[in-house]
């Protein structure tokens, strides 16, 4: 079998589904908090560096660079073997540091300070980086007329990995949150492991590409459905452990069946016409104005943060991202304060990948058939997503309802992950995307850091009558899902700065192109 673009796509989708760990916490937060004595405050301390360490993707970025650059000084631009020195840091970063976690919960190793846990939490997510930057970029390499697509794929993969994960627990571990931690150390090594060798940046163009793309969105959105049938019957009935271990099997052979697409994908190539490529926008001091360029301009980091539209894009992701993330870290607690059954919570935790996976898919097509008929400005999806988010957090504070107030939330989370690199690209150009679209990506953190530790963490504790409490009812979260709401009120009004300030850039853009 051949080793080209369309089998590394298919490695890619299959590690992709197999890293994103880092959104299933909620399935062993209880379980860490009790074995370690932490209060709801350290508990959320500790996921913050979760948080840090999935979104600083500076050091696999670097790495990454190193190795396309050596790759490119040889006879060959194809990378390799040199691509799989991205993977094996992940996969020694993700077994250590959830190794080491396991080995704390069960108690072999005597319980480590605060600060030695977040390293751990820390080294775990940090893996990810390396897995998601070697295949994104591998991605947009292989597919560079599709740039958006195979990079919603990639994405869309990852927010659905949380649930299929935690399918595979429920199936083989269920009720055992330690043993998933322990799963957590070895299932996405061993993958990424296996698979590392097969990911190439090998372009060739062809006339199909989209076709075939359009077969592995499809393929994404037939997993999502699936689970969320699942998830639904699951929680009509008592599955039997028969059941479980039949709809899981279907569901590897879901995520398996993207091969097939790719063995006729190689069956079909042939060289498409060239197409014209779309100048990045450029900002002047001169001029408010935003402009195509005639030429092509790039900003690198320091350039574009000293542009005044670096920094609203900025604080807009410390509102929605910090708040969703926020969110979705506390929901196991949440829901345990409502009242929630341990298996509503698992399903809800799932439900949330099925839900931002959605959003990363919606978002970046949604913008675009907007932009392409009405020449709307992408940022005005945020001002949109985030009114969502607005709604979503009132419900949960107010009603209680998780259920609706998750999917809101979920959704519109998720779909920042596809307009915010999307409109990174666009206002400061792609040579040096991936550097100040992981700078922006910080604010992931920075915001879960303050609405988790500072604001939920803390409101908890006090309203459960001191460190270490228990809560329950629905005041326990009730102001701080108001204080959420408030905080995308900030990110609504931001990002409609934003979109006054790009629409005329948008405008034209889109004259361009019916004029293409």
């Amino acid at each position: 079998m051949e080793n080209n673009k369309w089998i590394a796509t298919v490695a890619c989708i299959w590690i992709q589904c197999s890293c994103g760990a880092s959104y299933t916490f909620g399935i062993y937060s209880s379980v860490l908090k009790s074995s370690q004595g932490y209060d709801q405050s350290t508990l959320d301390t500790v996921s913050v560096f979760k948080d840090i360490g999935a979104n600083i993707g500076v050091l696999s970025g670097l790495l990454y660079d190193a190795v396309m650059t050596h790759n490119h000084r040889g006879p060959s631009p194809r990378l390799g073997s040199g691509l799989s020195l991205v993977y094996l840091v992940g996969a020694v970063q993700c077994f250590a540091g959830y190794f080491l976690m396991w080995l704390s919960i069960i108690g072999v190793i005597e319980r480590p300070h605060v600060l030695v846990m977040c390293l751990f939490m820390f080294m775990a997510a940090h893996a990810q980086t390396f897995f998601n930057t070697a295949n994104v970029v591998v991605a947009v390499r292989n597919f560079p007329d599709y740039g958006g697509t195979s990079v919603g794929i990639m994405k869309g993969f990852l927010g659905l990995s949380g649930a299929i994960l935690i399918q595979i627990y429920q199936t083989l571990f269920d009720g055992k949150p330690t043993t998933f931690v322990l799963m957590l150390a070895i299932f996405p090594t061993l993958v990424s492991l296996a698979l590392m060798s097969l990911v190439h940046a090998n372009p060739s163009n062809t006339t199909n590409d989209k076709h075939h793309l359009n077969h592995f969105s499809l393929i994404a959105l037939i997993i999502a459905a699936y689970l969320m049938i699942i998830l639904i019957f699951e929680n009509i009935f008592t599955f039997p452990s028969w059941a479980h271990i039949f709809t899981t099997t279907v569901l590897v052979l879901l995520v398996l069946s993207p091969l097939q697409i790719a063995l006729t994908a190689q069956k079909s190539e042939q060289p498409p016409p060239p197409s014209p490529i779309m100048a990045p926008l450029i900002t002047t001091p001169e001029t408010r104005e935003v402009a195509l360029a005639p030429v092509e301009v790039e900003m690198n980091l320091i350039q574009a943060m000293y542009t005044i539209n670096f920094w609203l894009l900025f604080l807009a992701m410390v509102c929605a991202l910090g708040s969703g993330l926020a969110t979705i870290n506390n929901i196991t607690q949440l829901g345990e304060s409502l009242d929630y059954s341990t298996v509503e919570m698992n399903a809800m935790i799932s439900l949330w990948s099925i839900w931002n996976f959605l959003g990363r898919f919606g978002g970046g097509y949604v913008s675009d058939l907007a932009l392409h008929r009405y020449g709307w400005g992408r940022p005005l999806f945020i001002s949109f997503t985030q009114l969502g988010m607005i709604i979503g957090y009132l419900i949960i504070g107010l009603s209680g309802n998780l259920y609706v107030g998750s999917v809101i939330v979920g959704v519109c989370y998720g779909s920042q992950w596809s307009l915010m690199p999307t409109i990174t690209s666009e206002i400061f150009g792609v040579k040096h995307m991936g550097t100040i679209f992981n700078t922006i990506a910080t604010a992931n953190p920075i915001g879960s850091y303050i609405l988790s530790v500072q604001v939920i963490g803390n409101i908890y504790d006090k309203q459960a009558g001191g460190k270490g409490g228990s809560c329950h009812g629905i005041h326990c979260f009730m102001l701080s899902f108001v204080i959420f709401g408030g905080v995308c009120v900030l990110g609504v009004v931001v990002s409609f700065v934003l979109f006054l300030r790009t629409r005329g850039f948008y405008a034209q853009r889109r004259i361009k192109q019916m004029k293409g």
